[in-house]
């Protein structure tokens, strides 16, 4: 009997991945599902088994966890993390010169994927059918080096990075260019790339690369969870899920996945009412 129970535990409260499926994915928090068991869902219980867990916290990365909340609702800030919470990104590339060994669409790819440090909630959605950006919602980044021999390198010296100034251009070369009032509104604020190593280019003397990025509101995304949750044969806690978000300012983004999912349930509780009164 005591087996039997705890078998009962393990389907209660972990998710089997087996060889070929996923077994005991379905919510049971409602009565009779298991023989002694009463799993019906109260605001009171919900209340004193959810937590949420910081695993680590620093300037560049966020990881945390969820405890106590069904898979769908996991499920659902996942989705709205992806593409429902706006943040800032570079969406038009302005080439002026380029003249490294690097295709302008290539390198426009590259800075698309730039991850910028930028409070999303500051700006506004640019009107449909405006081309030209304003302060309100864009912001404007220029990247302009170029590359020139070393005079003071040694004679002998092979290595680039002694007999070339700026041969490699990287996220930090993105300078913030002010625009409108923004002088005065992100007076204290610095928008930049959250992370000024990556390496965008190498030129040789003679090289240059000028170019203006604007980037407005796109959408959110995550990355990988801590650990693979993809092995066959092991049992995960069912109500246990890890957010890595890509940095610690990122936990405003929880905070606005929220917002969104109780508009949806204000909206969908308003439809509700509204099809039992007719």
């Amino acid at each position: 009997m005591a087996a039997t129970m705890r078998n009962v535990d393990e389907i209660r409260d972990r998710v089997i991945l087996a060889e070929f499926d996923v077994k005991s994915v379905h919510t049971t928090d409602y009565p009779g599902n298991y023989p002694g068991y009463d799993d019906t869902w109260s605001l009171q219980k919900f209340q004193k088994n959810f937590r949420i867990d910081v695993v680590q916290m620093d300037e560049t990365s966020l990881e945390f966890d969820t405890v106590g909340k069904d898979a769908a609702i996991a499920n659902a800030f996942r989705r709205i993390l992806l593409a429902e919470v706006p943040t800032m990104a570079v969406e038009k590339v302005f080439i002026y010169n380029n003249t490294s060994i690097i295709q302008d669409e290539i390198l426009a790819h590259r800075l698309g994927l730039i991850l910028i440090k930028a409070d999303p909630r500051l700006f506004e959605y640019r009107n449909a059918g405006d081309e030209e950006g304003t302060e309100i919602d864009t912001i404007q980044h220029q990247l302009k080096i170029k590359c020139t021999r070393n005079l003071r390198a040694t004679k002998d010296s092979a290595d680039p990075r002694e007999l070339y100034l700026n041969h490699m251009v990287y996220s930090k070369d993105m300078k913030w260019v002010l625009i409108g009032n923004q002088v005065d509104v992100f007076a204290d604020i610095d928008i930049d790339p959250i992370h000024g190593d990556i390496l965008l280019a190498q030129l040789r003397p003679g090289q240059e690369l000028d170019r203006c990025l604007r980037g407005r509101k796109v959408v959110a995304k995550v990355v990988n969870s801590r650990l693979d949750t993809c092995c066959r044969e092991l049992a995960t806690v069912r109500d246990h899920f890890i957010y890595n978000p890509l940095a610690s300012w990122h936990l405003m983004f929880w905070s606005e996945a929220i917002k969104v999912l109780m508009t949806k349930c204000r909206r969908f509780l308003s439809e509700l009412d509204s099809k039992e009164m007719e």
